[in-house]
């Protein structure tokens, strides 16, 4: 399984308060995570700044699960960077897409609302519920994740309806947010993960890296589809 990581890697650059909880970039504190956990994925890492965005073709064909973290930079993206994802997803990439990365052009076509929120508020405590038991997200996830502070996303969300519901989220600021879903859009399976705020060291908490690895996993194509034939992974 060849799993690429994708950041903007803008926080990391320019804002001190990032720096100090992700000195490595959010890209590499997710990647080792899987790495550590699913020991026979080939893991890489890419950024808006490199060449192609970080997703030239060569990089987009060799990967299975696309990991995607984005923010301030999502209108950065390149609409023909965002549409070869898409169709790339569509064929059956799987994609893992990471708090704020809700936001990005490639989630908003595949999932075809605005996602906006009722609101949103820094230093909450959030728990984690479990409400898909048995699901292969869940695999080894405690019930609830406790994660100490992070940002509070509020329902009501103009989230899709997703395929299958994992995950719901409450903060102790009084809020409730859908914070595990899984959606298919054509031959791709995604699934959304909505803790992770740059501000906190989310990504480095054993339990969400449990998840992501699980995701990561889930989102496994089974039968890739290219532009001329169907290649069996």
């Amino acid at each position: 399984m060849r799993v690429t990581v994708w950041n903007e890697n803008v926080h990391e650059r320019r804002d001190e308060s990032v720096q100090r909880v992700y000195p490595e970039g959010i890209h590499e504190v997710v990647a080792d995570g899987i790495r550590e956990l699913a020991p026979d994925a080939v893991v890489s890492t890419a950024t808006l700044d490199q060449p192609g965005q970080g997703l030239p073709d060569d990089v987009l064909q060799s990967t299975d699960v696309l990991v995607w973290w984005s923010h301030i930079a999502n209108d950065q993206l390149d609409d023909e960077v965002a549409d070869r994802v898409i169709a790339r997803v569509e064929r059956g990439m799987g994609l893992v897409l990471l708090h704020s990365a809700l936001y990005s052009k490639v989630s908003l076509e595949l999932l075809g609302t605005s996602c906006a929120l009722d609101r949103w508020a820094p230093d909450n405590e959030q728990r984690v519920w479990t409400v898909k038991a048995g699901h292969p997200v869940t695999a080894g996830v405690p019930n609830p994740i406790v994660i100490p502070a992070d940002e509070l996303y509020a329902e009501p969300c103009d989230l899709p309806e997703p395929d299958e519901l994992v995950f719901i989220s409450s903060y102790s600021g009084g809020a409730v947010f859908r914070s595990g879903c899984c959606f298919r859009r054509g031959a791709g399976r995604i699934f959304y993960f909505s803790p992770g705020d740059q501000q906190y060291p989310v990504y480095r908490q054993a339990e969400v890296r449990r998840v992501i690895a699980n995701a990561v996993g889930w989102a496994a194509p089974h039968i890739l589809l290219t532009t001329a034939s169907e290649e069996r992974l």
